[in-house]
């Protein structure tokens, strides 16, 4: 799990990447589902062991419309040049508006977030897979699983 010798200088370069996909899910209590677009941007304020990352997506499901925005701390793991994988949990603020009736929840979400990086595109884009679980601390203490999948693009210091 070390550092690659061009990882160093990518790093030097690097000031956050911006993550673009979808993220389908499903509730565990109920078995209903979701899907929708998701963003979200990652930035590392301590090299090696931090990263942040803060996100938002909104989900679409049968008469259900959910707005989830999110904070997420993770510490990374370099596999090779070319494969990274984080650990993260966080908070999620959720916003419900389900047969006209709105509701607002906070949820904590915990996360494997793995990086691919492929030689050709010199870390300037990439693609990720990311599995999560949510526990709702609203009423009804909903659960659910998901993940989010798509494409990384590096931001670049001037």
């Amino acid at each position: 799990m070390g550092t690659h010798p061009r990882r160093k200088k990518k790093d030097a370069e690097e000031a956050g990447i911006i993550e673009i996909g979808a993220a389908p899910s499903r509730n565990l209590k109920d078995h209903s589902a979701s899907v929708g677009p998701t963003v979200a941007v990652e930035v590392t304020p301590v090299e090696k062991w931090l990263e942040l990352e803060a996100g938002v997506t909104p989900s679409f499901g049968r008469h259900t419309i959910e707005w989830a925005t999110d904070l997420l701390f993770k510490k990374p793991w370099t596999l090779s040049s070319t494969i990274e994988l984080m650990a993260g949990v966080g908070p999620e603020w959720i916003h419900t508006s389900e047969s006209g009736a709105t509701a607002n929840s906070i949820s904590g979400e915990a996360v494997l977030d793995f990086m691919f990086w492929p030689r050709r595109w010199k870390h300037k884009y990439g693609w990720y897979v990311e599995p999560a679980y949510d526990y709702n601390f609203g009423k009804g203490h909903e659960r659910s699983i998901g993940a989010s999948f798509g494409l990384l693009i590096a931001i670049r210091k001037h």
